[in-house]
């Protein structure tokens, strides 16, 4: 009877210490779960984080930069003032093509402020090159492709690629200069370039004291 009974605490301390193994392995187990689990999260946040990020740039950058210098034209009729301004564009570094016929154009100076100039629709314009006898209305711009060195003018489409130039010109709006329709000499002037995705570029420029019929402006 005694011999039994050591059997049988014998075999209840074997199934004890069997039990703290399974237990414990439980332990590991679960916690190597719940680290992979942590780890997946922080993964996420991380990756989450980089999109953010990335998306945040996208939105806060211009898709589109100066690709030269900004053209004033003056008055052709008495030449003392600014009234027309010719820019290039090309994409920045990195960013997907911009469509053209969605790109904005803003004026501002110290007596007008103009949202939003009119994209130009005359059927007689050559978009290849820019002839600024079609582009006769005050307050509207238009846009032509440069061509390369082989005189290729780009794809054919209105979508400004990475390996391409873009000109633009710019009639200033009837309202500047406080109602005389140019830019008088030493008053500044802004135009704003906004690209349909990504943030705008803000080129603020000041007529010189001298007019010639074509200038650059340099500050």
């Amino acid at each position: 009877m005694k011999q039994e009974r050591k059997s049988l605490r014998k075999d209840t301390r074997g199934f004890t210490g069997l039990e703290a193994a399974i237990v414990l392995t439980a332990f590991v187990v679960v916690a190597a779960v719940f680290s992979y689990m942590v780890l997946g999260a922080g993964f996420f946040s991380t990756e989450k984080a980089k999109a953010v990020v990335h998306t945040g740039v996208e939105q806060t950058t211009s898709s589109v930069e100066l690709a030269g210098n900004v053209i004033g034209h003056a008055d052709s009729e008495e030449c003392n003032g600014l009234r027309n301004v010719t820019l290039y564009l090309q994409l920045t570094a990195g960013r997907t093509p911009v469509d053209m016929n969605k790109l904005g154009i803003a004026y501002t100076d110290k007596y007008v402020y103009n949202g939003s100039l009119v994209h130009s629709d005359d059927t007689a314009y050559d978009p290849q090159h820019v002839n600024t006898d079609n582009v006769t209305a005050p307050g509207t711009w238009d846009y032509a492709f440069v061509p390369d060195q082989t005189g290729n003018p780009g794809n054919g489409n209105n979508m400004l690629d990475a390996d391409e130039k873009v000109k633009v010109f710019i009639w200033l709006p009837a309202e500047v200069g406080d109602g005389l329709g140019y830019v008088t000499v030493y008053n500044w002037f802004q135009v704003e370039v906004k690209p349909e995705k990504g943030g705008s570029i803000a080129i603020k420029k000041t007529v010189p004291g001298a007019i010639d019929d074509v200038m650059i402006l340099y500050s």
